[in-house]
């Protein structure tokens, strides 16, 4: 498994990966921070080239996750390693508590420590779902969502892609949240949000108009 990015949640995604005992051929690339060379913890190998991320997947594996938070950059990034040739892959704690009916979650996610998923939850590709979030039964988790730590999400809802929900923001019952959208830190949202704006308080109200994504 090859982690792209090596500071920060690259880490985290280390850890699950220990946590689950698939540790085996784990390298990881950065060719952004030039104080990150070498072994991490003197173990890991550090990738800086696209030559040596070519050689890593005809060679070791071809498997790959995303270990940096950002939900444009993460789909980005999910393009960009495709097409080198490698396979998006999710990475899913084996401490976090997964119902065992209706659930669909699709490639290139990462389910943390501590995460509690119920019943006919459907999670999009590129998913990031952090420490110790709950989504309740039949909600909708569009692609390259980025869901802070602490997050609670109630039975019946749905996000769109590219959004972010801050730590320990609260969705109640039956909310819809449009794509792009940011939710910031301790938000609790009680109505509807529409696409491309940013919305905070207790209640959450819109804050800001967003650009459209141009992808």
């Amino acid at each position: 498994m090859l982690i792209i990015g090596a500071k920060g949640f690259a880490k985290e995604v280390l850890e699950v990966l220990h946590q689950n005992n698939t540790l085996s051929d784990v390298a990881f690339f950065d060719d952004v921070n030039e104080d990150v060379v070498g072994k991490l913890y003197n173990e890991f190998p550090i990738l800086k080239s696209i030559e040596e991320v070519q050689k890593y997947f005809t060679s070791t594996s071809n498997k790959f996750t995303i270990g940096i938070g950002n939900p444009v950059l993460r789909k980005k990034l999910q393009d960009k390693f495709t097409q080198l040739g490698g396979e998006f892959t999710s990475t899913i704690s084996n401490k976090a508590s997964i119902g065992n009916y209706g659930n669909s979650i699709n490639e290139g996610c990462n389910i943390m420590t501590g995460v509690v998923i119920t019943n006919d939850v459907f999670i999009g590709k590129g998913t990031l779902v952090n420490l110790n979030c709950t989504i309740g039964h039949d909600c909708k988790i569009g692609e390259f969502v980025e869901m802070s730590p602490g997050v609670h999400i109630s039975g019946n809802c749905e996000i769109g892609d590219y959004t972010n929900v801050g730590t320990n923001a609260t969705l109640l019952p039956k909310i819809k949240i449009g794509e792009n959208v940011i939710i910031a830190a301790g938000a609790v949202v009680t109505k509807d949000v529409p696409d491309n704006c940013m919305v905070a308080g207790v209640p959450a109200i819109i804050k800001k108009e967003l650009a459209p994504l141009t992808l």
